[in-house]
């Protein structure tokens, strides 16, 4: 069964190459034209299925659309649709189409899981394979939603690499174990790397992911309280809008281990995590500007009026202003609460700061659920 499965998979990921260099050439974006265009000879190239054709158009155009370059597509998953990919509740069974025709596999699923699939009819999944040869299936379910809607309290998230998240009502996650376990496994990896023998490529095999497990244990423990801190305040989060953010760090002058500090720091897992558990709770998440979050006094708005000062000095922040001194990451969560807070009240005028005598208004902000 190994076999047919990993033909399945090797014929889709020849079919997404073969089409992306198509529509590379012809300069074809669009979905309808692209089919058209490419259907009926990839079919009789790769031998896939019709709808396995299809779903590859859609993933190449959606990759194209996600990434500035389209490198080579991998035989590691395959796109199923409802023509493709059937759900048997009574028996616990999926079924899947390959390239030999319709195969039944049995999950192997736990009480998570199970209430989740429960009266579910599913159109859609993804059948994944992992490089230590084991096959996953995610399963696209619909689940009911609580309406988010206007609240007068929110609670600002100031996402860190020293602490992971500092709310505004005090709550904070440090970072130092998950900056230890990354110090100690790039070391690791560093010298079983050097010794390039057979026993220490096994090593590096059995080490493989176990960093980023851990992360994303972490990531789900801390969104986990985020969300239920919020829903049971009756509250909304507000998060800085971070995009781009390891883009403009390393244009500065920086040392190797800060540059890998900052490439490995798991802010966006963090969000995506919080989005989606937000949105099943009930609870509004809103995504503001970064800018002047962290030097801006949360008691009176001003911030240091020399460019490039700051009042801000570590973990503590003073203000030359008023005197108002506070943890420097819960004052920025002060700032992002209240920035957000406008967004829940459209009538405030919203946070703004003094700088050098002029008053800044903080731009558009982004809201999510």
């Amino acid at each position: 069964m190994r076999s047919k499965i990993d033909r399945t998979l090797q014929g889709f990921a020849d079919a997404c190459n073969q089409i992306y260099e198509i529509a590379k050439r012809e300069n074809c974006w669009n979905t309808t034209k692209l089919h058209h265009l490419v259907y009926k000879p990839i079919r009789e190239v790769t031998g896939l299925k019709a709808n396995h054709v299809c779903q590859a158009i859609r993933r190449v155009i959606g990759n194209a659309k996600a990434v500035k370059q389209v490198h080579k597509f991998r035989p590691t998953s395959l796109s199923l649709d409802v023509r493709t990919f059937q759900y048997i509740e009574d028996l616990q069974t999926v079924g899947v189409t390959l390239m030999c025709g319709r195969v039944k596999f049995k999950l192997s699923i736990g009480n998570y899981q199970l209430p989740l699939l429960k009266g579910q009819s599913p159109t859609s999944a993804t059948l994944n394979k992992t490089k230590h040869g084991d096959y996953y299936i995610n399963v696209c379910v619909d689940l009911p939603t609580s309406p988010t809607g206007k609240t007068p309290k929110v609670i600002g998230v100031d996402l860190g690499r020293r602490d992971i998240a500092t709310t505004s009502t005090g709550e904070s996650w440090s970072g130092k174990q998950i900056q230890a376990i990354r110090d100690r496994y790039s070391k690791v990896r560093s010298n079983v790397q050097s010794k390039r023998t057979r026993s220490s490529r096994r090593l590096l095999r059995r080490l493989s992911g176990r960093e980023q497990r851990f992360q994303k244990w972490l990531n789900h423990n801390i969104s986990d309280l985020l969300v239920q801190s919020a829903k049971l305040a009756n509250a909304a989060l507000s998060f800085e809008d971070l995009t781009n953010i390891r883009q403009s760090l390393n244009q500065k002058p920086r040392s190797k281990v800060e540059r890998r500090r900052t490439n490995n720091w798991a802010f966006y897992q963090l969000r995506l995590f919080v989005e989606y558990k937000a949105n099943i709770a009930g609870v509004r998440v809103v995504f503001v500007p970064p800018a002047y979050t962290s030097q801006t006094c949360s008691r009176c708005g001003h911030i240091h009026p020399i460019k490039g000062k700051s009042y801000r000095n570590g973990k503590s922040f003073k203000c030359g202003h008023c005197g108002f001194e506070h943890d420097a990451d819960i004052n920025a969560a002060n700032n992002i609460a209240a920035l957000g807070a406008s967004v829940s009240s459209p009538e405030s005028p919203g946070m703004s700061c003094q700088l050098q005598g002029q008053m800044s208004l903080f731009p558009m902000i982004q809201i999510c659920g």
